[in-house]
């Protein structure tokens, strides 16, 4: 089974793109602090490529940008490519197939007005009638 979870913080504002066919794949990193810190007492991050397609990748291009949090879940995929020097070379990413957003989004990070969350009028608070007649009362 090749599952993983991370929660982290965008360190870039992904990258959409689309493949020859129009598959829509999204690119971008996150860093995931470690629960521990070093013997110097600073903390250690670790940084993850993430991908995603489809509309998943749609969605994540058209909602978060550098620094929100999110929580993803999906698959590691290991790369192999050669670099500048001809030293051949492992990439890990990690396949996005779930994305939550942690990061709230505040009033002016809405794209258009249809985003942007109702606000109803204040309510009235009910007023209560004093009531001068005790004859009703059964004890």
């Amino acid at each position: 089974m090749n599952k993983v979870f991370l929660i982290g913080n965008l360190t870039r504002d992904p990258e959409l793109t689309e493949t020859a066919s129009g598959v829509a794949v999204c690119h971008f990193a996150i860093a995931v602090n470690r629960n521990y810190s070093s013997q110097d007492s600073e903390r250690q991050t670790d940084f993850f490529n993430c991908t995603a397609w489809r509309a998943t990748a749609e969605t994540i291009a058209r909602y978060t940008k550098k620094g929100n949090k999110v929580a993803v879940g999906g698959s590691i995929q290991l790369r192999n490519y050669e670099d500048n020097q001809g030293v051949k070379r492992t990439a890990v990413d990690i396949i996005v197939q779930d994305i939550e957003f942690l990061t709230p989004k505040t009033a002016g990070e809405f794209e258009d007005v249809a985003d942007a969350p109702r606000q109803s009028a204040p309510k009235k608070k009910p007023t209560l009638q004093a009531m001068d007649d005790d004859s009703d009362i059964p004890f």
